[in-house]
């Protein structure tokens, strides 16, 4: 090896190894734990930041709701002080993430927590749908296969589920959904929109890539409107319109069966039994993504942790379910909790 080149490694090294520890002495002046990420998983952190805060010593941990993909990038950004020690997501870190964390020198611990299905609901009292991801697909697309027959696809021509499909109400299509910053929308558009959209022969010839444009582009006329990521506007607004659709977690729906009603998919009712045993086809993962390097630093992340993942907060009978979280099988559980213990880091996507 060249002598210069090697005394430059020596220098990187060096400096890095002081980054770190001029970011673990800001971490340690930090006296709460930071956690940002998916307004899906929010209410079950904040929920097991509550039981945390009553049960410790340790301050009660700021938990915000930025969307999944606005969660990885604050996470991403680096280590210290000043940037996110945890971070939730309602799908798994996509890689171009990962790569991002890991060229920012962080180490990923991934923690699945449990499961919950996305709902397409209305207002109670309104007529309820049963609806197929077709249906979903066709209403939603911004561009749909020409009605004539012929292979091409053009600017969606339909303007109420009648149109879609002759046995649903001539209602007009309006979907309050998530924005693309979102997992819910990510999760959305591959378990709903890309099932529904392949049932058609015409797109399932067509490349990945043009399929995944097919697929997975929204309408911008009106029909679908991104509501932000607070799914609990989304519920106050079917409650105001009732000729709309909203799509959030299963856990929204949970608390809030006084005022809506989950929409049937394939003739399956969102349910907390349909979801655990998956015969609901919209259901999904749901994580929390740790930084390592924050863990032993940052007062009582161990500990949070540890709350996290006890048989009382994400066990069969335990407080989560409560929320509305599906819990994961117990040899699930107990596999993610080893992973936990030895602080197991995410190296690529291919680990499970």
């Amino acid at each position: 090896m060249n002598k210069r080149f090697a005394n430059k490694k020596v220098v990187a090294s060096a400096l890095a190894a002081m980054t770190i520890a001029a970011s673990q002495v800001a971490l340690a002046a930090r006296d709460h734990i930071s956690i940002v990420g998916s307004s899906t998983v929010y209410p079950f952190t904040t929920t097991v930041a509550e039981r945390f805060s009553r049960s410790t010593q340790f301050n009660t941990p700021v938990v915000e709701s930025t969307g999944t993909g606005g969660g990885m990038k604050l996470f991403c950004a680096g280590v210290g002080e000043n940037t996110p020690d945890i971070t939730g997501a309602s799908r798994r870190i996509k890689q171009s993430e990962l790569d991002n964390c890991h060229k920012n020198g962080i180490d990923v611990v991934e923690v699945q927590v449990g499961f919950d299905g996305i709902a397409i609901a209305n207002a109670k009292g309104a007529e309820r749908l049963s609806l197929t991801r077709k249906d979903l697909y066709l209403a939603l697309a911004k561009k749909v296969p020409n009605p004539d027959g012929s292979d091409t696809l053009v600017a969606n021509p339909y303007k109420t589920w009648k149109d879609v499909n002759p046995t649903l109400p001539a209602q007009k299509i309006e979907v309050l959904g998530p924005p693309p910053t979102s997992g819910t929308r990510d999760a959305f558009a591959e378990l709903v929109m890309e099932h529904g959209c392949e049932t058609i022969p015409m797109i399932e010839k067509m490349s990945k890539d043009d399929k995944k444009v097919a697929c997975q582009t929204l309408r911008e006329d009106g029909a679908y409107i991104e509501a932000g990521e607070n799914d609990n506007l989304i519920v106050n607004k079917l409650v105001a319109d009732p000729a709309a659709l909203g799509i959030f977690g299963f856990s929204y729906l949970d608390q809030n069966t006084d005022k809506i009603q989950g929409s049937l998919i394939e003739g399956q009712e969102p349910t907390f039994e349909s979801i655990a045993d998956h015969s609901y086809p919209v259901s999904r993962p749901l994580f929390i993504y740790v930084k390592k390097a924050h863990v032993g630093v940052v007062p009582g992340m161990k500990r949070f942790l540890a709350e996290f993942t006890s048989e009382r907060a994400w066990g069969d009978d335990g407080y989560l379910a409560d929320k509305g979280m599906i819990p994961m099988p117990a040899a699930k559980r107990q596999k993610v909790l080893a992973g936990v213990h030895k602080l197991t880091t995410l190296s690529n996507l291919a680990q499970k």
